[in-house]
């Protein structure tokens, strides 16, 4: 890659992250905010605790993640963190600006405001991972503790951390809904970041070696209709000769080979991978424009 290609590309990312930035800010300041949702993360905390002490939500977003970014920065360096950095300040700024100047435009109705808000964060923060940076905040906090608890998932301490704020949000603002409203929050923007990330054909990729291949292979053409490729391999430590079924296959049917393979070969070796781009009959077209 040459030099302005280079400049080019970081120019578009920041030209995103910016993008993103901004809807991210719209979602909280005329959606999630004005009805008292809070969406999980630090930007949840930053709705509840402007409840309590009025700084702005922008302002508290940025307070709580001055030292999460200190950290990140003696963690991962300055060079890895910059667009984490430049991304949560212009949330914040972005946040009481909206506040400030356009809460004419906001929308007071916990029903819309849950789902449109939701769907404005996700976006947002879709865009900003696409252009290789996070929101700050719990991002950089998750990917810490991975560190240090590796055996820990990815999902399970984003979820650990969302149930804390949401439970304060409650106790705080003392209303059950708040919970519940910012519960389904909290899915929708889970289920519109993947959509932004990965596409509706998001799919599997599974590789199984058993000593049933032939029974397998035959029930996953006939019963689920899906592609089977075999690869050749041998075992390194017994030196056998093996046949390894690979199958990409749609997200939904995943579960429904795996019940295959455990009931032809309950000691059969199965891996299963995400697959967020598949191109062939089935799936995209080569020729589709790439996003």
């Amino acid at each position: 890659m040459t030099y302005v290609e280079k400049i080019t590309k970081k120019g578009t990312d920041y030209f995103l992250i910016t993008v993103g930035a901004l809807l991210y800010a719209i979602g909280t300041s005329l959606f999630t905010d004005p009805n008292n949702i809070a969406p999980g993360g630090l930007t949840g905390a930053a709705i509840v605790l402007n409840r309590i002490v009025p700084f702005g939500t922008g302002g508290w977003f940025m307070l709580m993640n001055i030292p999460i970014l200190l950290l990140a920065i003696y963690k991962f360096g300055i060079r890895f963190t910059i667009s984490t950095v430049y991304s949560t300040l212009m949330i914040s700024l972005f946040t009481d600006i909206i506040a400030k100047y356009f809460m004419g435009f906001a929308v007071y109705d916990v029903v819309l405001g849950d789902i449109f808000g939701s769907v404005f964060l996700a976006i947002g923060i879709g865009l900003t991972f696409k252009s290789h940076a996070t929101t700050g905040g719990t991002d950089v906090i998750i990917k810490i503790l991975r560190q240090k608890y590796p055996h820990i998932k990815t999902g399970v301490l984003f979820l650990l951390i969302d149930i804390f704020v949401i439970t304060f949000a409650g106790f705080v603002l003392k209303d059950i809904k708040v919970v519940l409203y910012s519960i389904l929050s909290v899915a929708i923007t889970s289920y519109v970041i993947d959509l932004v990330l990965y596409g509706r054909d998001e799919a599997k990729l599974i590789y199984i070696i058993s000593d049933n291949t032939d029974k397998i292979t035959q029930r996953l053409l006939e019963e689920l209709d899906v592609g089977v490729t075999h690869v050749f391999g041998q075992g390194a430590y017994s030196g056998e000769n093996k046949k390894v079924i690979l199958c990409a296959i749609k997200k939904r049917l995943s579960p429904l080979a795996e019940d295959i393979v455990r009931e032809e070969d309950p000691d059969a070796f199965m891996i299963v991978t995400s697959a967020t781009e598949i191109f062939g009959e089935g799936y995209k077209s080569y020729f589709d424009e790439r996003i």
